[in-house]
């Protein structure tokens, strides 16, 4: 009964847990923390201390007798044999075959045992007749010592074989007395273990309700996460729509923001080409007109009569030769305007197409609040459910009799103590005759070691070897009374015994052989767990009585093993055959109806809008601007000439240094003059006209490369443009379908995590049914085995040790009496063998 209680409270320990984890939120994983656990404090491992090697020994002592490996086979077949009453029952050939095997495999007990009641019925007999023969003056009884030569080596032997024998016996009964206070001590101890094990139950049955609360607590943390996801439902979901369309989408109006750049920038270009030829136009007619006046000038200068001069005619003549040199080269006045162009591109820029394009940039991004604003109603609703569902579990929660069942199993739990508790002094009183009794059996043994120690002593110390038999002193005499005195004790106590002994060998070392060894090794468990062993009727005797159904395969082995791992008691005890988690945690009752809310969510983004036609149009006219139309060919033929034919600086340089081979005077003077005006006209205004050429330069260029492209970037641009929107337009609602079940399936995901962690709390943590593997190893291993039967072994080992070491030791000491006693007769000079 104690069982089915407990199975219900776990099985509804699994039912509570159906709705709840813990978060603690990585992404998209739940942490739900640990099941809370407590320690337990029994110990089941034994550490015998120094007496653990006398036991050890008895082991080895047993292997020896019963070497054989445990019988299962035998024993299962002896335990489903049927042995009744009719005499043709035992002849059957199989019975007969089973009592050979059990009497091959107890061979060894048996002979060891026939040994010992041999020893218990012959030794009285042998005693018996020897104190008859000792009457009669015979054995030895006669009073009389014949001399020979060896009497001194002979007496010397008994005595050294006598001390030998009393010490080895005296080994035995130390042996034989640890044993006894060992298992004495052990048994007053075993009050601690008892107590520990029942606090252990205690805990194991007052922690099970913590657990599933905690489990129970962990829906909270489930609808939590999903609250929190559904709250974000813009960021979580329109941030994967935006996503999934951001690929054709960005780049487009990327394009479209470079274009309505790329429009300024092409102002500026043709901006800086109308300025530029402007000044190029107005300078080279300033630039023409001043060098003419130079060149008159210079003219003027050189038809003065100092160039008439023979010295000065050659240098004259060179310099007239050069003077058409000072002439514009670049003609700018023909070049074609640009203001068409300009003009038209000022009309495309009146319309603000960086604005237009970043509209359909935060139209774009608005994705996550359209969702959010779309879905509210939808996402109100889900959030009722989810309360619903929390309400739900609660009310089925209360409806689990967890406090009842755990109440009874308390009461049982604290009877069954209290019966223990009760009936322990008991245990102790008995106990308490048990080492009554042993205590006896070594100070019977002690007795006759006292007086083979006495006549040892009295006997070796008093022997006078100068005396003759009749004139022994009286010490040595009576040494030789102490030892027919422990030979009369030794023929008393001696068979007494060893009946203990054979009685306690045969119990104790078949309990070891049959009990303790195959349940260190789990071989025990197999027997049990045998189909139609404990009950003929019950394929598995376990499962019948925990699960009432006879043909599951719930073993003794496994659950021992379970529970000696700490596993949670429904994986240990299969108690889904009786309460299938699986089926009040299917969580599909809850998600179809969260599925279907989530599926009723229907996101319109026909709001959208990327470029409108303004922008497009615009883009357009741009490309019709008719800047591919102007003639790059003249303006580039321009600016690659010269501003002027000749190098002004170097003409200067030229005509100052021909003016320093005239003679000294007026002509070099006027000459140097004029090289300073050219100079001044250079910088002045050939360095700007070559700037304003610069300039013209980089922007005719910069026209001739991109109006080349324009068309076809333009083209390009809306081509984009109006592909991104067609896909918004027509793939909306697929992507957003698709995405939505995504959204649906991670909230789902949260409650299937929850699930499969109080599946797996349920199995592994829960209940875990440590204590009760402590309780049978308890029982078993460190009571019956480690505290009785190792003591009982080892206190028979001794005992017995003592009883078989007394027959050399009886001898020894009838023997060695002879030269110790005073003799009432003696024969000087007889060597021949002396009679008993």
């Amino acid at each position: 009964m104690a069982v089915e209680l407990l199975l219900l409270l776990l099985l509804c320990g699994s039912t509570v847990s159906e709705v709840q984890p813990l978060h603690k939120p990585p992404p998209g994983t739940l942490d739900f923390g640990f099941v809370p656990v407590k320690t337990y404090d029994t110990n089941t491992y034994h550490e015998p201390g120094p007496i653990g090697i006398l036991f050890r020994l008895v082991h080895a002592f047993l292997y020896l007798v019963q070497p054989n490996s445990f019988p299962q086979d035998l024993i299962k077949k002896l335990a489903q044999q049927t042995f009744g009453n009719v005499q043709d029952d035992y002849q059957k050939p199989e019975n007969v075959v089973l009592t050979l095997q059990a009497i091959y495999y107890e061979i060894g007990f048996i002979v060891s045992a026939a040994l010992g009641l041999l020893f218990v019925l012959l030794l009285p007999l042998v005693g018996l007749c020897f104190c008859m023969c000792r009457c009669c003056d015979n054995c030895g009884g006669e009073m009389h010592q014949r001399h020979k030569k060896n009497a001194d080596c002979r007496r010397g032997c008994f005595a050294t074989f006598l001390f030998v024998a009393s010490l080895i016996i005296s080994i035995g009964v130390l042996c034989a007395y640890a044993a006894n206070q060992h298992l004495t001590s052990q048994v007053r101890g075993a009050k601690n273990l008892v107590h520990s094990n029942f606090k252990d139950l205690r805990i194991f049955l007052n922690d099970t309700p913590g657990q599933i609360d905690y489990l129970v607590s962990q829906y909270n943390t489930t609808k939590n996460k999903a609250l929190s996801d559904l709250n974000n439902v813009g960021p979580l979901l329109g941030s994967r729509v935006q996503e999934r369309f951001a690929k054709e989408v960005r780049p487009a109006l990327d394009a479209a923001l470079m274009m309505a750049g790329a429009i300024r920038e092409t102002k500026e270009a043709l901006e800086n080409v109308s300025v530029s030829v402007e000044v190029l136009q107005e300078g080279t007619e300033r630039l023409h007109a001043n060098l003419t006046n130079v060149k008159i000038h210079l003219s003027n200068t050189l038809s003065d009569s100092a160039c008439s001069a023979a010295q000065a005619a050659s240098t004259c003549n060179v310099i007239r030769n050069s003077l058409d040199q000072l002439n514009i080269n670049a003609n700018f006045s023909g070049l074609p305007g640009v203001s068409t162009q300009l003009a038209k591109v000022n009309d495309v820029l009146k319309i603000d197409l960086s604005s237009l394009v970043q509209k359909g940039y935060a139209a774009f991004n608005d994705t996550p609040d359209l969702v959010l604003n779309q879905t509210r109603n939808i996402l109100s609703d889900i959030k009722n459910l989810l309360d619903l569902i929390g309400s739900n579990i609660t009310s089925f929660t209360k409806m689990l009799p967890v406090q009842k069942v755990l109440a009874d199993l308390t009461i049982y739990l604290t009877q069954s103590e209290a019966y223990v508790q009760d009936y322990f002094p008991v245990v102790e009183q008995y106990d308490f005759y048990r080492w009554l009794g042993c205590l006896i059996l070594c100070c019977m043994v002690i007795l006759i070691l006292v007086f083979y120690c006495l006549g040892l002593l009295c006997g070796t110390c008093g022997y006078d070897k100068h005396a003759s038999p009749t004139t022994r002193g009286c010490i040595s005499n009576t040494g030789g009374n102490f030892l027919m005195a422990g030979v009369g004790f030794s023929f008393l106590f001696s068979w007494v015994l060893m009946i203990i002994v054979v009685i306690t060998f045969v119990t104790g070392g078949n309990v070891e052989k049959l009990v303790c060894e195959p349940y260190e090794d789990r071989t025990l468990f197999k027997v049990l767990d045998t189909p139609y062993l404990l009950n003929q009727h019950w394929r598995s005797y376990l499962s019948a009585i925990v699960l009432k159904n006879p043909d599951i395969n719930l073993t003794f082995e496994k659950v021992y093993s379970d529970c000696k791992e700490n596993k949670g008691i429904y994986t240990t005890l299969h108690l889904e055959n009786l309460f299938n988690i699986n089926e009040f945690l299917n969580i599909s009752m809850y998600t179809e109806d969260v599925s279907l809310k989530i599926e009723h969510i229907n996101v319109n983004l026909s709001n959208i809008v990327l470029l409108d036609e303004i922008g497009k149009r615009n883009l357009l006219d741009f490309s019709s601007s008719g800047i591919d139309g102007i003639n790059f060919a003249a303006y580039l033929t321009e600016i690659n000439k010269s501003v002027t034919k000749v190098d002004l600086l170097s003409f200067a340089n030229d005509l100052e240094a021909r003016a320093d081979q005239l003679p000294k005077g007026a002509l070099e003077n006027a000459l140097k003059g004029h090289a300073n005006s050219i100079r001044m006209i250079h910088n002045q205004q050939v360095v700007p006209l070559e700037q304003a050429m610069s300039t013209l330069n980089q922007s005719i260029r910069l026209l001739q490369r991109t109006s080349s492209e324009f068309m076809i970037k333009v083209k390009n641009v809306i081509s984009a443009v109006d592909a991104a929107q067609l896909l918004i337009s027509n793939d909306a609602s697929l992507v957003i379908i698709q995405e939505t079940k995504k959204y649906m399936d991670m909230i789902i995901g949260y409650f299937e995590q929850y699930v499969e962690w109080v599946k797996e709390s349920i199995t592994m943590e829960v209940a875990a049914c440590k204590p009760i593997a402590n309780v049978i190893d308890t029982a078993v291993d460190i009571f019956l085995c480690s505290y009785v039967i190792d003591s009982v072994n080892t206190f028979w080992f001794g005992l017995g040790g003592c009883s078989i070491f007394l027959i050399p030791a009886v001898i020894c000491a009838v023997k060695l009496s002879k030269y110790y006693r005073r003799m009432d007769t003696e024969d000087v000079y007889d060597d021949s063998v002396e009679q008993w």
